[in-house]
């Protein structure tokens, strides 16, 4: 058994897929590839695993002549902020929004941004053959193996950064739910928003290694979404395990994800003249209403496969300063390296506090298109591309839908499914569409 890297980082059930031999060596395989002579800053989010799993890859990375500083529970991207600052490579230990049994590792090059691919496959090739043939001669002994530190500080300059970036604005007056899903941003977060100003009620904030994401957070916002219309709350942001994506939902309750945040913080960069070319960066599965609200709006937006990682390349590409995802993992290139929940949702608050509108007003600006997803289990996805009928069915579809439709079929990169997606302007429309192709395809790829 192996690791290997999938869109964000090496994800696998704790002390199974990730066992502490597997992840001593990863420790080992990450130093050959980026360098002994260097400090590793090292993170976790709240699960059990937590712990085991950073001392084996601190293990592995001294092992190899690195040194480790543990800056403990963060924040993904507030590692990836230390790691932009100090200028120095940090690994994430976390597995996002996924159950707390699982775990994984998400690399940060010095500088902040997620190493690069061919980064990832010489950590790869020297993984599998460390655990092939061993560590080999010429490892470090005596005084060259590394060691591993507490970092002291970190968090602290994390929350004074998410303060600063609202440019010495403040969020006086606004009140605010936050629901932290039990993960790492239990503290920074509402920190952060009260040192702004903001009135903050904190829900799920009290992890114990096996709350992660249980019916919270981001991915279960229903108890944020009652919490503001009882307490009569201006909005609430709710954040994944590892705070690098965020909902919001409006004074009415209703949910604001990453196509309204993003369409909310583009027009007002816009009107105030710092949205550079206009542009913004958006994933294929963004809303077709958001693409409609941009180009009527006079915003450019740039597609992209799903992932943060290819959204940043393209808005590196496009020299654009907003790009996300539907999700709600924003990026703000100015301000950060990775997408940043706490960051975004203090970004969408400071319009709201600016602007003295209701965040319902502002979630406005664009209309929803009712979206269906199916996830059809196939025998080989592999051979969609020869499923000359499906496509077909796709053509056909399409073109009834016209302008007031769109479908969009990609296959999934880790399971033997495909993902069939239909937006219409009415459900029904939606669903039968999806229903029909979903029907094509199982006759075709059983």
């Amino acid at each position: 058994m192996t690791l290997q890297f999938g869109t964000d980082g090496v994800r696998g059930v704790a002390n199974v897929d990730l066992s502490p031999e597997l992840v001593v060596a990863f420790g080992r395989a990450v130093v050959r590839a980026l360098g002994s002579d260097r400090r590793y800053l090292v993170g976790r989010d709240t699960r059990r695993s937590g712990t085991l799993i950073e001392v084996a890859l601190s293990a592995g990375i001294c092992s190899e002549g690195g040194t480790v500083e543990s800056a403990g529970v963060i924040p993904t991207p507030g590692l990836a902020y230390l790691a932009q600052t100090l200028d120095t490579p940090a690994v994430m230990i976390s597995a996002s929004h996924n159950p707390f049994p699982d775990n994984g590792l998400k690399l940060f090059a010095a500088g902040g941004r997620k190493i690069p691919d061919a980064a990832e496959r010489e950590i790869e090739a020297g993984l599998l053959a460390i655990l092939e043939h061993g560590p080999g001669d010429g490892v470090p002994v005596a005084g060259a193996v590394g060691v591993a530190t507490r970092m002291s500080g970190g968090t602290e300059r994390y929350v004074a950064h998410l303060g600063a970036s609202i440019g010495g604005r403040s969020l006086d007056g606004l009140r605010v739910v936050l629901d932290c899903g039990h993960g790492a941003a239990f503290e920074v977060a509402p920190e952060a928003l009260r040192a702004l100003g903001a009135t903050v009620e904190v829900l799920n904030a009290v992890p114990d290694g096996s709350n992660i994401n249980a019916g919270c957070g981001s991915t279960h916002p229903e108890g944020v979404q009652r919490a503001v219309v009882e307490l009569g709350f201006d909005a609430g942001l709710a954040f994944d395990g590892d705070a690098d994506r965020v909902v919001a939902v409006d004074e009415q309750g209703r949910l604001i994800d990453g196509d309204h945040i993003l369409a909310i913080c583009a027009l007002d960069l816009r009107d105030r003249g710092l949205l550079r070319r206009d542009t913004v960066v958006t994933t294929v599965m963004a809303n077709l209403g958001f693409r409609r609200a941009m180009a009527d709006r006079g915003i450019r937006v740039v597609e992209t496969p799903v992932g943060d990682r290819s959204v940043l390349a393209a808005m590196e590409t496009d020299d654009a300063v907003l790009g996300g995802e539907q999700s709600g993992h924003v990026i703000f290139s100015e301000l950060a390296t990775t997408g940043d929940g706490t960051l975004t949702g203090i970004q969408l608050l400071d319009v709201l506090h600016r602007t003295g509108s209701r965040l319902s007003e502002l979630a406005a600006v664009m209309t929803v298109f009712p979206q269906v997803l199916r996830n059809v289990r196939v025998a080989d996805r592999g051979a969609l591309d020869s499923a000359r009928g499906f496509w077909a069915a796709v053509e056909a579809c399409g073109s009834e839908l016209g302008d007031d439709g769109r479908i969009l079929v990609r296959p999934s990169g880790t399971e033997p499914v495909v993902r069939i997606m239909v937006e219409a302007a009415e459900p029904g429309v939606a669903a039968a569409v999806a229903k029909r192709l979903e029907t094509v395809l199982l006759a075709e790829l059983g």
